[in-house]
């Protein structure tokens, strides 16, 4: 039978299947659509993520430190970059200050610098006047019977017994009697004189007309007595030493320079300085004389300071702390302006004068200022200088990184430049800059190595090929196959020690240790060769690459062929940064690992590969 449907039925049922489907369509999910291609940005800074410029292969989603070396992670920016030269980074003013880049303008000055030195007081041996038998006596009383004992000039020194003198006296007597002008007179005076007695003990003598058989010698000059010959009834015959008198009133300072302070040194130059027996009061000399040959065991030039002590505070033997602040123009030469215009005596520096003349000590033409090494006021423009803080050194190159002035966003160019002396926190620049230019002081190292990540020329890679012998590319052949295991057992102690100051970056220390080994090779064999030749470095590079590692080559062979004679465990530290096809190592007594290959630039970076166990019981 068929259903017949009734008009109002069909009509609810067709509302209730679109209110059905109405439902179905606000609840159901909406299908995902594709997510809009994203904005397109004209941003070259783009972050992608943060590597280590040591070891590139570290990459994280953010900044931090690198799990191997521990340095700064730097950002990797995404592609687009414009390629501006193949030393030049450009970025936006974001990333410049998330990068934290500070520049500062090149400029032009006399810098200063405080070259710190020590050394000893002595006295001057041209004020030192040695007092001999002029004629033979007999010594019956010592007035002055010990050195040091102070005396002014016309003090009794001793009673003498001399029929000589005796004789000479009534020689005088007789002549002045007979005609007190005569020749005669003059001639037995004069000899009386040459025998050391004074004007007025002659004159005493033609006062009393009297000769006597005893006699007082008199100091004939003012000081201290430094050496005693003689004693109570001894003969003395003509020329014997009796006594030595110096006078203390100046005294010279003996300073030892290290031949990277001589650029800053001159004759003529001040010296401020210090003694523990008179603390907090600085004392000032004059540098009258500077070595012309360097000391082959202690690397050192000697300086000799004269110092005015008319007071007598200071005294021959003290120990003194010297600077002397000098500012260098950009030909070497010394700026200062106390000097420019005036003459020196070049035998006594402290005689300066206005005009041409003579010295007023001994005679000697004085001799311009400019001749001794000062520059004038005028006659050239001062050096340019960079701040320390903007120098990247590799041993034999130097780069800076310059801000490029005339670009819509930061760009930097790196350049290399010759260095002349540091003065403190700057260096000269001898060439590759102009004033006015804008150098980084800091986050060059991280310009740098964002060059080193797209593989374009920087401190490490100067874009050029190596030279087959480079040291820096090419590990070195050992040159010390073996040595003493009695020797290693000496050495270890300064050798841990010159890691340290190479770790430190202090060349003073450095330089320490190695005469500290030095002394104890002896001056002979392979090892003294080898720290000689880094005594001889310019610098800290020069004693790193590659002597520092031929030479812990041989003390960790020794080590691991006699444990027991190294005084205690070591452990082996490897950097695989020093040289680029493989690293270097070195010994360490215990953690924290700190790099004598880079210093503060990587300090952390290497790791353990070994310990070296002392053996129990064996004498160290």
């Amino acid at each position: 039978m068929t259903m017949k449907w009734k008009p109002g039925t069909i009509v609810l049922i067709l509302l209730t299947a679109a209110a059905l489907f109405l439902a179905g369509r606000c609840s159901a999910p909406v299908s995902p659509k594709a997510k809009p291609a994203p904005e397109k940005r004209n941003d070259r800074t783009a972050v992608t993520a943060w590597t280590c410029s040591m070891h590139p292969q570290i990459r994280q989603p953010e900044p931090g430190a690198c799990p191997i070396c521990g340095m700064d992670l730097i950002p990797v920016y995404s592609a687009g970059e414009a390629d501006e030269g193949p030393r030049t980074l450009t970025m936006s003013e974001a990333a410049r200050a998330l990068a934290d880049i500070q520049t500062t303008d090149i400029r032009r000055t006399y810098p200063k610098a405080d070259i710190r030195l020590a050394g000893r007081l002595d006295y001057d041996p041209t004020r030192e006047q040695s007092l001999a038998a002029r004629f033979p006596a007999r010594i019956e009383r010592l007035f002055v019977n010990f050195t040091g004992i102070r005396v002014d000039r016309g003090e009794h020194l001793a009673e003498v017994y001399s029929p000589d003198l005796l004789t000479a006296q009534r020689e005088l007597i007789t002549a002045h009697r007979a005609d007190p002008d005569s020749s005669i007179t003059r001639a037995a005076r004069d000899k009386l004189l040459l025998w050391d007695l004074l004007p007025e003990q002659v004159d005493s003598i033609l006062s009393r007309e009297a000769a006597e058989d005893r006699f007082v010698l008199r100091a004939p000059r003012g000081g201290v007595v430094s050496e005693k010959k003689i004693q109570e009834g001894d003969y003395v015959k003509t020329g014997d030493p009796m006594f030595r008198i110096v006078d203390l009133a100046v005294l010279w300072l003996y300073l030892d320079a290290y031949e990277s302070d001589l650029p800053w040194l001159r004759y003529g130059q001040d010296v401020a300085f210090t003694v523990e027996a008179v603390p907090g009061e600085t004392f000032h000399g004059t540098i009258a004389f500077i070595g012309t040959e360097i000391d082959p065991t202690t690397r050192t030039v000697p300086v000799r300071v004269n110092v005015p002590n008319a007071d007598g505070r200071l005294k021959p033997g003290m120990f003194a702390r010297g600077v002397v602040a000098s500012r260098i123009a950009a030909d070497g030469r010394v700026y200062a302006p106390d000097l420019s215009g005036k003459w020196i005596s070049p035998m006594h520096p402290e005689v300066v004068k206005e005009h041409p003349g003579q010295c007023d000590v001994c005679g000697m033409d004085l001799v311009p200022a400019s001749s001794l090494g000062y520059v004038e006021n005028g006659e050239q423009p001062p050096p340019i200088v960079v701040p320390a803080s903007a120098v990247l050194r590799t041993g034999k190159r130097a780069v800076v990184y310059l801000e490029k002035t005339d670009t819509d966003e930061p760009t930097f160019e790196g350049r290399e430049i010759v260095l002349g002396p540091r003065a403190g926190d700057v260096f000269v620049v001898r060439a590759g800059l102009t004033e006015g230019e804008r150098v980084v002081t800091h986050g060059a190292f991280k310009i740098d190595s964002a060059l080193q990540i797209q593989a374009k020329p920087s401190m490490m890679n100067p874009g050029d090929p190596p030279a087959e012998k480079d040291p820096v590319m090419h590990k070195p052949q050992p040159a010390l196959p073996g040595i003493p295991i009695e020797l290693a057992g000496k050495l270890i102690k300064p050798y841990l020690a010159l890691t340290g100051a190479l770790a430190d970056d202090d060349p003073v220390a450095a330089r320490e240790q190695l005469r500290a080994m030095m002394s104890i090779t002896g001056h002979e064999g392979p090892m003294a060769g080898l720290i000689h030749n880094m005594m001889n470095a310019d610098d800290l590079d020069g004693i790193r690459k590659p002597y520092f590692d031929e030479l812990s080559a041989a003390m960790i062979t020794a080590a691991h062929a006699s444990p027991g004679s190294m005084g205690g465990d070591l452990l082996v530290m490897h950097c695989p940064m020093v040289y680029r096809d493989h690293g270097a190592d070195w010994l360490q007594r215990s953690r924290p690992l700190r790099n004598p290959y880079f210093g503060s630039m990587m300090l952390s970076c290497g790791e353990v590969t070994d310990t070296i166990t002392a053996i129990p019981g064996a004498a160290p």
